[in-house]
């Protein structure tokens, strides 16, 4: 008998998916997940499938590793699974794509714009009119300023990259296909609040590379004020958030900026990063366009362990209005909670995991 609620998944095994689907399990008993993966990632899909289901046993049985590609049309599957799919699939989770602010636009259109309209095209074709999760990412905001709202989509902003624009590209597709969708939009997605537990060293991470870098008592870089937003949420609250919006019937539709609604600035970020680490700062201010002057040779950054393409973030004057997220959330029982109230777990993970975890994307 085909199970009563089956849900095509993209994203798998990564950080946020491997989290999500077993909280997805626990909240609807009757379903079940088809993730679609990549062939090179088909071994570590399973290896993450049986650790999932030894840490949560609810779990066996309820995840299965269909053979795909959303870069491909009809998203890469075998004959057989599509059609398995478009007869049974309730709803669709889209969170594969390429986090990597270095990206190549060639290489973003094909994963983050191709690939989307792929998934939207396959779900054209499901008998069951499937719901759309699509996670996007708060930053299809590009430039624009000083507010960016969750109805807000194209308000003629520029971009600082081509992640950023291709993303920006996926969600217009999202829109165009008419599919019954819900959006997500992240802000910078750190480690675990509770355990500091990641699953990549970027963001906030190549502010701690640079600063174990530098003597201390000593200076570090401001860039311009320092009093811009630095949004950053624990991957727990995203996911957490995720989890019962979706399994909430009133989601449907509705675009969602799953950022924290009381940012800190970027400098108090910083001193809260040092004190953590055990170091002690003068934060001095160095014009944006200097500071990328100063990290633009290749050396520079692999020595820091900063990307040049970070630096932007540091003067990225917007803020998030999170409307719609936190009376929603609120009404849920779920909060972004504060990043200082959980800074020393993320870098206690930090300092206990210098080489076994990645520090680019997976592709």
């Amino acid at each position: 008998m085909a199970p009563s609620q089956v849900v095509l998944f993209t994203g798998f095994p990564g950080f946020i998916g491997a989290r999500l689907i077993p909280r997805l399990l626990e909240l609807q008993p009757d379903l079940v997940v088809r993730c679609l993966v990549q062939e090179r990632f088909q071994k570590l899909a399973l290896e993450s499938v049986a650790a999932l289901e030894r840490a949560h046993p609810e779990t066996v049985g309820r995840i299965q590793c269909v053979g795909g590609d959303i870069t491909a049309p009809r998203i890469g599957l075998t004959e057989t699974d599509a059609r398995a799919l478009e007869r049974e699939a309730v709803a669709v989770w889209h969170l594969a794509a390429v986090y990597d602010l270095a990206v190549s636009r060639e290489i973003g259109q094909r994963v983050n714009v191709d690939g989307t309209r792929h998934v939207t095209e396959f779900m054209a074709g499901c008998r069951k009119a499937p719901r759309l999760h699509y996670v996007s990412t708060a930053y299809v905001s590009g430039r624009a300023r000083p507010v960016f709202r969750e109805t807000d989509l194209d308000v003629g902003q520029s971009f600082k990259n081509h992640y950023e624009e291709t993303k920006f590209l996926a969600e217009v597709a999202v829109r165009a296909s008419g599919l019954p969708a819900t959006t997500y939009r992240p802000a910078i997605v750190v480690g675990d609040s509770r355990t500091g537990e990641t699953g990549k060293f970027d963001g906030p991470y190549f502010i701690l590379n640079a600063m174990r870098r530098l003597p201390s008592p000593g200076v570090f870089m401001k860039i311009g004020s320092g009093r811009q937003p630095a949004n950053l949420v624990p991957v727990d609250f995203v996911v957490e958030a995720l989890a019962r919006l979706a399994s909430a019937e009133s989601s449907r539709g509705k675009t969602y900026h799953l950022t924290d609604p009381e940012p800190l600035a970027v400098v108090e970020v910083g001193k809260l990063l040092a004190r953590a680490l055990g170091k002690s700062f003068a934060f001095a201010p160095v014009p944006g366009a200097v500071a990328r002057a100063l990290f633009a040779p290749a050396a520079v950054q692999r020595f820091f362990g900063v990307p040049v393409e970070v630096l932007d973030y540091f003067e990225h004057d917007c803020r998030y209005d999170t409307t719609e997220a936190s009376r929603d959330l609120a009404a849920l029982g779920v909060s972004c909670p504060r990043f200082a109230d959980y800074v020393d777990r993320l870098v206690a993970f930090y300092r206990a995991h210098p080489d076994d975890v990645r520090r680019s994307a997976m592709i």
